[in-house]
């Protein structure tokens, strides 16, 4: 059986596998990415994952501004790939750039589709207080995330499982049914199930006031933001990394403190605050924080 040519486009660390997993069993053409962004306090220059794993194996790497441009379109092309495989690249495909491999575009997206279409499925589904997601191929059309299904792997969300534990699974999941799919793709058995519309759900790209808690709302609801959040759930000016389900009797926002313990009050049950972060201070669990701070009756709206 000959090696699918390939052209791969992706850019976070989710996926890197996929990719991984191709390099073997294709021919990939190239990789396409985003461009290099500026992180951190110093604002330098940061490569996406994608860009140094492909770099690493010596795989040649195109990073358009605008993957729809005329030049960019015509470049692709020119390589006649069979396929183009998509995992969590981050710029929508042209029609232009669909109709250019025989066998289309294929993406890898992080949710069991028509549920979670969208640019953050992961995170909502934890905050949703989802049991189940998973990993689902598709056949990309012009819409976002509306194509054909080709395959479907579900994956449990334990309710205490955390963001990163549920994205480094889903990566692992992606990997395998991308060649699960590009082989029955070559094998003429895959079957193409189109997506019911009514079923669908969004899940947006996260916001900054996404992560603001609100202390009124059910201790299961905030316990599920800050897990697929995982340090970006704010309360006050504190950064909250992980809770868990706790049974104090405490009004919203009331804190209790025991036994080394942090416990806070929400709109129905209350929580154990299990890790927390300070403004310009380092992530603590919550017994090395109660050392080094006072936590006061207005401690969630002191300054």
């Amino acid at each position: 059986m000959d090696k699918l040519k390939v052209i791969f486009m992706g850019t976070p660390d989710f996926a890197v596998p996929s990719l991984a997993a191709l390099i073997d069993k294709t021919q990939v053409l190239c990789v396409v990415t985003q461009p290099d962004r500026p992180k951190g306090r110093g604002h330098k220059f940061q490569p996406p994952p994608v860009k140094v794993f492909a770099e690493e194996n010596n795989l040649r790497v195109i990073q358009p501004l605008k993957v729809k441009a005329p030049e960019v379109v015509a470049e692709l092309a020119a390589l006649q790939p069979d396929l183009i495989v998509v995992v969590a690249f981050g710029q929508i495909l042209s029609q232009k750039i669909l109709d250019i491999p025989r066998f289309g575009c294929i993406n890898v997206h992080a949710s069991l589709l028509p549920k979670y279409r969208g640019a953050a499925p992961i995170e909502w589904a934890m905050i949703n207080g989802e049991k189940v997601t998973g990993i689902t191929t598709m056949q990309m059309n012009a819409g976002l995330d509306t194509g054909d299904i080709l395959l479907q792997s579900e994956v449990k969300i334990p309710d205490e499982m955390i963001l990163p534990e549920l994205r480094e699974r889903l990566m692992t999941v992606g990997a395998d049914l991308l060649l699960k799919t590009l082989y029955k793709l070559q094998m003429g058995e895959l079957q193409p199930i189109k997506q019911d519309d009514s079923l669908s759900t969004y899940a947006p790209l996260l916001k900054k006031d996404t992560g603001l808690i609100d202390w009124q709302k059910p201790a299961r609801a905030i316990h599920n933001l800050v897990r697929g959040l995982y340090g970006e759930a704010r309360a006050g000016k504190f950064k909250i990394w992980r809770t868990q389900l706790a049974a104090e009797k405490l009004l919203p926002g009331e804190i209790k403190i025991a036994g080394g313990k942090f416990f806070v009050g929400t709109g129905d049950g209350s929580l154990e605050i299990l890790e927390i972060q300070a403004p310009n201070a380092k992530k603590l669990n919550a017994a090395e924080f109660l050392r080094g701070n006072k936590v006061g009756e207005n401690f969630w709206t002191s300054e």
